[in-house]
């Protein structure tokens, strides 16, 4: 049979699975006959030069309604997230909309990649640091998978460090794990070092709705 494909590397498995994606012989047969088109997913981000953009827009929750909404919805909020999101630190906007670059912890090398130097080339980038919110927002906008094809496990909000309940500076973040969809908030140290597949959340850009 492959003798006479003009795809020889495609098995009939492969062949199966796509037909099964066009919905079966009826799908293939509309295809066939333009009534149904293929086409890429969008993705609610970009990334140029190695930085991943995109945009979200605050609502006014408050911390004590983000850790219900969250958990509401699915979501796994960490300890010391909770802790975080319940501290007056914690001020939420309404109507902002921020744009995010997150540089990508494979920027820098793995010497390099510790909270000061991070922080310090994002201000060569004229980044700002974002609202802790960021990270309520981000995790609630993409999913783990979304999450893994931007190519990392953590989004971490460059935000104002907020101390935990034990006095240690925390970094609200979004991250995949085996066991859910978390938020959680830890290492806010100037002198930590940080995993390559991690990447760092900042502020292009912060335009108010609000008049």
């Amino acid at each position: 049979m492959n003798n006479l494909m003009k795809y020889p590397k495609l098995d009939l498995g492969q062949i199966e699975a796509v037909v099964n994606k066009l919905g079966g012989m009826e799908g293939v047969n509309r295809f066939l006959r333009d009534e149904l088109l293929v086409s890429e997913p969008t993705r609610s981000w970009r990334v140029e030069d190695g930085v991943i953009y995109f945009s979200v827009t605050s609502d006014g929750t408050i911390g004590e309604d983000w850790i219900t909404r969250l958990e509401g919805n699915g979501f796994c909020v960490g300890d010391y997230a909770k802790q975080v999101l319940r501290t007056p630190f914690f001020k939420p906007t309404n109507g902002m909309t921020t744009e995010v670059a997150v540089l990508k912890g494979m920027l820098f090398e793995d010497n390099d990649r510790i909270t000061k130097k991070i922080r310090a080339e994002a201000d060569k980038r004229k980044l700002g640091k974002p609202e802790p919110e960021l990270a309520c927002l981000i995790r609630e906008k993409f999913t783990d998978k979304e999450i893994k094809a931007m190519g990392l496990i953590w989004i971490v909000a460059m935000h104002e460090p907020i101390n935990d309940s034990e006095g240690d500076p925390a970094l609200l973040n979004a991250n995949r794990r085996d066991d859910g969809l978390w938020l959680d908030a830890r290492y806010g140290k100037s002198n930590y070092r940080w995993h390559r597949d991690f990447g760092f959340a900042f502020a292009v850009s912060q335009v108010s709705s609000q008049h």
